[in-house]
């Protein structure tokens, strides 16, 4: 038997973004967000509402990153999901986040979280809150890479979002090939 619960906002997994941006004055500024993936080839669509700090300085310097939060910084995280940068100045300082400016855009790569999504503004919806951004770079750290030069998920611990409980995942174990398993069911 199935449960009906209307419309809400759950999917999983539900990935966890740190999206930052500088201010006009080079002020980095970060949020926690839930609502994105890719939109296309080398794209990436966040909803963000247009009152956040964060958003605001993306349609002012064009730029942003986009890192995944991890199992090791799910404090600091959380914190700059629940603590407004128009109400606290020193936000990222407080989060324990320390900022290089990105090579590719105008845009602050938190050294604490290992991978990074460095993006060019596209567009944004004021009505439906949709933000594009072009994917001009990923950069990951040396510590988070497998013998095979790639991302190695168990290292990276990325954490996940479950909207029914409120509480953060860490992503499991390997189930599964992609694009090898179901070649067992064809003809």
């Amino acid at each position: 038997m199935r449960q009906n619960f209307g419309i809400k906002t759950w999917l999983y997994p539900m990935p966890v973004f740190i999206v930052a941006a500088y201010d006009a004055n080079g002020v980095p500024n970060a949020m926690n967000a839930a609502w994105g993936g890719i939109h296309t080839d080398d794209m990436v669509g966040i909803c963000l509402a247009e009152g956040h700090k964060t958003t605001q300085n993306i349609l002012a310097t064009k730029a942003f990153t986009v890192s995944m939060a991890t199992a090791e910084q799910v404090v600091a995280c959380d914190y700059v999901g629940i603590v407004s940068g128009n109400k606290e100045a020193d936000k990222f300082a407080k989060a324990g986040f320390h900022a290089v400016k990105s090579a590719f855009v105008n845009a602050p790569i938190i050294e604490e979280l290992p991978m990074t999504l460095e993006c060019e503004f596209v567009s944004y919806d004021e009505e439906t809150n949709h933000l594009i951004g072009k994917i001009v770079n990923v950069s990951v750290d040396d510590s988070v890479l497998g013998e095979n030069g790639k991302i190695d998920l168990d290292k990276l611990q990325p954490i996940t979002y479950d909207p029914c409980s409120h509480h953060y995942h860490v992503l499991g174990s390997k189930v599964g090939n992609a694009f090898a398993d179901g070649k067992k069911l064809k003809g």
